[in-house]
């Protein structure tokens, strides 16, 4: 399948992304994803492997779009936890006794 990645035509088929990244160890995902077999690749890592271009050269969703379209599932930025309520210390003793503050 012909895919423009940073300008730049590259024929990429499925079976060519899969033997392309065999062997090459997933970065820690911070962002956008690729799932090429059992492994979570980030984004810019598959592009740079598959292109032979500096990360620079492309934008995530150059090659989201074309990994997409190879087959290959894509997840997006990962949602942010909202952050949990630290318990006061009078709080924490009182959930530890079963009994409610203010009771």
């Amino acid at each position: 399948m012909r895919c423009v990645i940073a300008r730049f035509p590259f024929d990429l088929t499925k079976s060519g992304v899969l033997e392309s990244m065999k062997g090459i160890k997933p970065e820690e995902v911070t962002g956008e994803s690729v799932i090429i077999g059992r492994r979570t690749y980030p984004v810019k890592q598959v592009g740079q492997v598959v292109t032979r271009q500096d990360r620079r050269d492309f934008s995530a969703g150059e090659v989201v779009r074309a990994m997409t379209q190879l087959g290959f599932t894509c997840r997006g930025l990962p949602q942010a936890v909202a952050p949990v309520r630290a318990l006061t210390p009078l709080q924490q003793a009182s959930a530890m006794l079963g009994t409610p503050v203010g009771v």
